[in-house]
């Protein structure tokens, strides 16, 4: 039962499109089993770049099927269109599943979501206004609309009353906004149900019948680790878990047969939206590392806040997901400083603290405490073996591998798909 759990061990960002389209085309099933289209995955395919928000990077991978989880929140306009711009670009999407019992984001979700961060003003929590939130409220409160309602008028027609009853006492009298109509979301949301009945499934079925059978699935999370509903830095966090334990939840397998959890660390440190970050850099340094790294977020479209490698973090990451590997992204935008600055600590009011402190407050007040690592200027994007690198790249790979507690077995020298050097073998 050869099943992997590839997940974001920082803020997310990590390049976890790019490790998760290495591994495509010796797997069988690649599986999104949290989040929504507020995640984003940029894959270089030879000269070409795509960018993915709600699908899984698996379906770039001939021979692969991809599975949308029922952990996922669907927008049907986001991936349909998201569809029809693959297929547009000569990409067989045929093979896609979608779980039937994923929740769907309606259009109240996504008005809620953005009159409330509005609301909220500088308490804002720097959401992406896709109705993420409000969807997983909903699902929570079990007053969500369900993939399956699709196929059900009066069923569906219950519940979006349901959920608008308190809604819409929400939008006209707090927020000062019109009603939405029922009538209105059931028949907007009742036009995509042709659309998608060829990809919908029992895809909890699909998968446990495909691990009996040998067949090596990899489930991808959508978000890092750091932003986990309840092992990130919350509040400023998303409101599911990206973290291993939600791909058995998200994805509907059994611990058990979980074999591996690969963790992926950029060689630095980015997030997007707010929130403590305790190696954020504000100088030249940061601009740069924006600069060259490309950090723009594939689905928000915001400048990421940049800083150095955090090994405290990373140790978090190993212990809560389990990690058995890492894969180390983007070592190759780390080129040309002489001296590199790891994070190994925080000091937090006069104290050294070397694991992440569990109080919101002692984060907030968390300051790195740095090791200076020697850098190098060679350019490492043609390096296809770990020898290949300049020896002080070697050493800022193995003093990263002891500091964050898992064996580092691949390391990203370039954004192509073939710009990777594999030290060990993930399958």
């Amino acid at each position: 039962m050869p099943a992997l759990v590839l997940l974001g061990a920082q803020w997310g960002d990590e390049g976890k499109g790019k490790a998760t389209d290495l591994l495509g085309g010796s797997v069988d099933y690649v599986v999104r089993y949290q989040g929504g289209n507020n995640a984003g995955h940029t894959v270089v395919v030879g000269d070409q770049k795509y960018a993915l928000h709600l699908l899984p990077s698996g379906i770039l991978s001939p021979g692969c099927t991809p599975v949308i989880g029922n952990g996922v929140v669907v927008d049907p306009s986001v991936l349909l269109s998201e569809l029809s711009g693959l297929n547009e670009r000569g990409v067989d999407t045929s093979k896609l599943l979608i779980s039937g019992n994923a929740h769907i984001i309606t259009p109240y979700n996504v008005t809620v979501d953005k009159v409330t961060e509005r609301f909220l003003g500088k308490r804002k929590i720097g959401t992406t206004g896709r109705g993420i939130g409000p969807t997983y409220a909903d699902k929570i409160n079990r007053v969500g609309i369900r993939v399956q309602d699709l196929y059900d008028e009066s069923i569906l027609t219950q519940k979006v009353e349901a959920a608008l009853d308190v809604k819409n006492q929400i939008l006209t009298k707090l927020y000062n906004r019109r009603a939405i109509a029922v009538e209105q979301v059931v028949e907007e949301l009742l036009g995509y149900a042709g659309k998608l009945a060829p990809y919908v499934a029992d895809t909890v079925l699909v998968l446990n019948q495909a691990l009996e059978e040998d067949k090596v699935v990899l489930f991808e999370g959508g978000q890092g680790t750091l932003l986990d509903i309840d092992h990130g830095t919350y509040p400023f966090v998303t409101s599911s878990n990206p973290t291993a334990g939600g791909a058995c939840t998200g994805a509907g397998v059994g611990p058990t047969k979980i074999s591996r959890v690969i963790g992926i660390l950029k060689a630095y440190t980015t997030r997007v939206g707010a929130g403590p970050f305790p190696t954020e850099l504000f100088d030249e340094d940061g601009e740069a590392l924006r600069r060259i790294g490309g950090e723009r977020g594939v689905t928000t479209g915001r400048d990421r806040r940049c800083g150095w490698f955090d090994a405290v973090i990373a140790r978090y990451a190993t212990r809560v997901n389990g990690l058995t590997d890492f894969f180390l992204t983007k070592l190759d935008v780390l080129t040309g400083w002489e001296q590199i600055p790891v994070c190994v600590a925080y000091e937090i009011d006069g104290r050294r603290v070397e694991e992440l402190p569990y109080s919101q407050t002692d984060f907030h007040h968390a300051k790195p405490v740095y090791e200076m690592l020697p850098g190098w200027s060679e350019d490492i994007s043609k390096a296809k073996s770990f020898s290949d690198l300049p020896k002080n790249a070697q050493n800022y790979v193995k003093a990263l591998e002891e500091m964050s507690g898992a064996p580092i077995s691949a390391i990203g020298v370039g954004p192509g798909r073939d710009e990777t050097i594999e030290i060990n073998s993930f399958l």
